[in-house]
């Protein structure tokens, strides 16, 4: 535990290309300090995040080549690399050389790849998996950009903090899919409200309010464990429920433009729209509510909602004893009068692959994971207050948090997962005042 990164003072600053101390990797220099040699990719993973993340990657100034892919599922493996070559008529074909022996299937498949001569991966699996593999990487010694959340518990974050530590001795490149921080229109807002724009901060607010999510019913040839890693969004061993899978994004502005991380969190939420039909076949709440707490007694207030025809919000807003600012509109109201951002607005899944492979083409390395873990675990720590209907404080939670997926590495597909559907063939939900978020 005394290894852990303080919760305050954390991230003071705002260049996310030299997040933690740049360093340069002996690797990376001499594979691809001149920016002409291959980079090698393999990719673990192959929804719709990770495929995503591999053309925003295509679409960068490196010489790219993806040469192995894996996933829980065959079809999915095998299918992302006839996708990946088709995709906007063929312009990423030439990027694309995954021959069949490089194409693997399994829970266990991330190992494959890890065994290949990829120079980077991408880690774009269920929340609930990051930890083995990112482990598995690093001490591979493998670059890595890892989607986020990282984790799904506490246990998971600090797998991921101790993996942290050692790419740092290894000066290894770890990307982590917190896009916001690599926006033009982000790294202004903040570094101006960080310069005293709008005084001391009283106040953040954060939402991630939308229509809802993906089910997918299962079908007649799924083992259990086949179709709830198929259906992971809806198992909180595997997703971290909705405030850590989209609501972290939120959450992640709000700690950076504090600059640090809460001491405690107060929360509710529920599930009355998952209720009844297929998708009641789900552990996730459908809305929750918290209240975050720092050291000095500021306040973050987090809403997190799927509703189909309710208000719809994704954005941040801050508020200080000088004035205000609406982060995610780029736009400050503070006593020196008003500022908007007026550069261009960047796409931040697009141009945290150009940071991360321009960075690897120059020899630089930095690394966000410390962060990425960090920004996971606030949202653990909302959502076991929101499930417990108790005041979690972070120190204890990371401490004596309860594990969701005991004996993860050992699963398989045929593995009976961590939770099973009762009798009435309903999964067991978190009841607020009855659940502990401890072991």
């Amino acid at each position: 535990m005394e290894n852990q990164p303080s919760r305050r003072n954390f991230l003071k600053t705002s260049t996310a290309a030299a997040a933690g101390t740049t360093l340069a990797s002996a690797i990376a220099r001499s594979a691809h300090a001149q920016g002409n040699d291959e980079i090698k990719i393999g990719l673990i993973g192959c929804g719709g995040r990770g495929t995503g993340a591999t053309v925003n990657i295509f679409e960068t100034k490196g010489n790219v080549k993806l040469v192995a892919v894996a996933d829980a599922f065959d079809s999915k493996a095998s299918g992302v690399v006839n996708t990946l070559k088709q995709r906007n008529r063929g312009k990423y074909a030439s990027k694309v050389d995954v021959p069949a022996e490089q194409i693997f299937s399994g829970l266990d498949a991330y190992k494959k790849v890890l065994e290949t001569d990829c120079d980077l991966v991408i880690i774009a699996t269920p929340p609930g998996f990051k930890p083995q593999q990112f482990e598995a990487a690093v001490n591979a010694g493998k670059h890595v950009f890892m989607e986020k959340p990282v984790a799904s518990d506490a246990i998971g974050v600090r797998r991921v903090l101790a993996s942290v530590e050692e790419s740092k001795k290894k000066n290894l490149m770890v990307g982590i899919g917190l896009q916001r921080r690599h926006e033009a229109q982000y790294l202004e807002t903040v570094d101006r409200i960080h310069g005293g724009a709008i005084g001391d901060l009283i106040a953040l607010r954060v939402y991630w309010n939308g229509g809802g999510i993906w089910y997918r019913n299962r079908t007649e040839e799924q083992t259990e464990m086949g179709f709830q890693c198929n259906n992971w969004y809806h198992f909180n061993w595997l997703s971290g429920d909705q405030i850590c899978e989209q609501h972290i994004h939120n959450l992640d502005v709000g700690c950076w433009l504090k600059g640090e991380y809460p001491v405690e969190c107060n929360g509710m939420g529920g599930r009355g729209l998952r209720e009844g039909g297929d998708a009641s076949k789900s552990q996730i709440f459908d809305h929750t509510f918290c209240e975050y707490t720092f050291a000095d007694g500021t306040k973050m207030f987090s809403q997190g909602r799927h509703l189909s025809g309710g208000w719809n919000h994704v954005a941040e807003y801050a508020h200080g004893t000088k004035g205000t600012a609406n982060v995610s509109g780029s736009q400050i109201s503070g006593q020196d009068g008003d500022w908007k951002f007026s550069g261009k607005r960047q796409q931040g899944h697009q141009q945290e692959q150009h940071d991360l492979i321009e960075a690897l083409m120059r020899g630089d390395i930095y690394n966000e994971g410390e962060y990425g873990a960090m920004s996971t675990f606030t949202a653990i720590l909302g959502r076991e207050a929101c499930y417990s209907g108790k005041i979690v404080k972070w120190d204890e939670l990371l401490e004596k948090g309860r594990e969701l997926a005991p004996g993860i590495d050992n699963y398989t597909l045929d593995t009976a997962p961590p939770t099973v559907p009762g009798d009435d063939g309903n999964y067991p939900v978190p009841v607020p005042g009855k659940y502990s978020p401890f072991a």
